[in-house]
Parts: structure tokens; sequence; C-alpha cells
């Protein structure tokens, strides 16, 4: 099915007009980071943006529809976008979730990534899984929803800049006061 790209909701969301409707895609048998995870959610986003430029005529392969009522597809555009989401280390092999792909490829694209330290592999043995850090913010002891596992650190407790920047790709992303992508300046 022939579709064109309308926007891009996060690293494995998009919206696209098919036959005159506009449909949520998401993209199947991967999890990128969520946008909370910075900045891995944001520069999976980017890339995806990149990739699939909006006015793109892309070709989906349908697997399901997911529980939102999104449409679940392998997305293509000249290649398998799903797969160079993970050649690239901006997304995670969906291991709950590969019934309807070629598995074995996918966990290979996964584990050249992984070997290479791109993306998100540049921190070792990879960030916070997205699924559990969604687990995480469903059952934060803080209500507000912005601490993995209920813990909230303060920038004078950490001990060191290498430490907080970790914090924050995990998902700590209030120890980023500014929002320029660091967590905790006054430890440097």
């Amino acid at each position: 099915m022939s579709a064109t790209v309308l926007s891009i909701g996060d690293g494995d969301t998009i919206r696209v007009r098919q036959a005159g409707r506009t449909i949520t895609v998401r993209l199947a048998c991967i999890d990128a980071p969520e946008t909370a995870q910075s900045p891995y959610g944001q520069e999976a986003r980017r890339y995806l943006q990149q990739r699939l430029p909006i006015g793109r005529e892309v070709v989906l392969a349908v697997k399901t529809t997911d529980r939102y009522g999104r449409t679940v597809a392998e997305v293509f555009s000249g290649v398998n976008i799903n797969l160079a989401m993970l050649e690239d280390g901006q997304a995670f092999a969906y291991r709950q979730y590969l019934g309807g792909c070629a598995a074995r490829e996918y966990l290979e694209a996964e584990e050249r990534a992984n070997r290479a330290g791109l993306g998100i592999w540049q921190v070792p043995d990879g960030i916070t899984r997205p699924w559990d850090f969604r687990r995480g913010r469903r059952s934060a002891a803080i209500p507000d929803g912005t601490t993995p596992g209920g813990r909230r650190y303060r920038c004078k407790e950490i001990g060191s800049y290498a430490r907080a920047q970790e914090l924050l790709r995990q998902g700590h992303t209030y120890l980023d006061s500014n929002g320029d992508g660091e967590a905790c300046e006054s430890l440097r």
C-alpha cells in the first residue's frame, strides 16, 4: 500500500495520507527511545524526519492494528526504514512483537549497531529500553512521571558530571534544568 508522509510523531510513529485518509502508523517490530529519554528520543525522531521527509512516498507492509488503533507496518522508502532504524542505532528490536517481521534480520541489525557503538549503543549495553522506561514512568513513586523507578536525584548528590549525563540518558530529564541536553553543568 502506497502512502504519503504527513508528519513524524517520534522515532517509531508517523502519520501518512493514504487514499484520502490520514493514518497513524506505528513502525512494526522496533521500539525507539521515548521523547523524554533525552537526547536519544529526539535523535531518533530527527533521524526518521531525515529518512522520511514530509511529502515522501512510502510503501506500507501492514502487519496489524494496535490497541490504540494505529496501523502497525514495515515502512519502505527505497529500503526498509524499520531495519534502517536498527542498523543506525536509533531503535531496539521489539522482541515482544517480532513475530510479524523477519526476526533474525532485525536482531542481527540491532547487534551490528551495538558492536559499532551507534546511537543508543554509545552507552555500554545501550540506554534504558523504552518498554522499561514506560513501565518505570507508570509505576513512578512521584506522580509527575519524570522519575524512572521513582528515584529523584539532586545534582549535588550525584558526584560526577559523567554520572549526571548517564542519569539524563536514562530519563531523568529534570536534571537538565535549562533544556540544553546537558545535566548538572555545575558538576563539570
